[in-house]
């Protein structure tokens, strides 16, 4: 039997996993969101560091699409718990996402889920409908939201938040900006 996986895409499934899926989404979020004029080319910049081939035909009407797509998934990152992640993802599904299907793209990658009208939907829809699915398992499996707002006082960064305890920053560099900055406040004048 054919295989439609061909050997540079060995790490396909590790591409375009949920969780790296849901860091994409992310990265989407923070450029369309934190970048006060986001270009065609900063967009597909951060798909292709996601996996997405070229070529890329991501255009200013697309990017201005995204824009909206991304402040409601911002909603989604900073919901204050997993029933207010859960009522925001449901809300975007059954306004922004189509049926359930499977999809190899014609052959060109392994068989997997799409909840986009189409192979061609428009970035904007594919951009909801990926990204809301890939939040929509992280919720399911751990039971609390996908995600946060970094902590920082300058960060105004989305993330994904792991498996494991509870995350405040988006980045060890946020951290330990504020780390630094707070024993500054503490420390006493000289």
């Amino acid at each position: 039997m054919p295989s439609n996986r061909a050997p540079e895409d060995d790490d396909w499934c590790t591409r375009h996993s949920v969780l790296r899926t849901a860091q994409r989404a992310a990265a989407l979020v923070n450029v369309l969101t934190t970048v006060e004029t986001p270009t065609p080319e900063d967009v597909a910049a951060v798909l292709r560091a996601y996996g997405e081939a070229d070529p890329l035909d991501v255009s200013r009407q697309d990017v201005r699409q995204m824009r909206p797509v991304a402040d409601s998934l911002r909603d989604v990152f900073a919901s204050p718990d997993v029933d207010a992640a859960a009522t925001r993802l449901n809300g975007l599904l059954a306004g922004g996402s189509g049926p359930a299907r499977l999809t190899s793209h014609e052959g060109r990658t392994p068989w997997h889920i799409h909840l986009d009208s189409d192979d061609d939907a428009p970035w904007a829809e594919w951009f909801l409908a990926s990204s809301c699915m890939a939040m929509t398992v992280l919720v399911w499996n751990r039971q609390r939201p996908p995600g946060g707002v970094c902590a920082a006082r300058r960060c105004t960064d989305v993330f994904v938040t792991s498996g494991g305890p509870p995350r405040r920053y988006c980045s060890g560099r946020c951290a330990t900006r504020e780390r630094v900055a707070s024993h500054r406040r503490t420390r006493p004048s000289q």
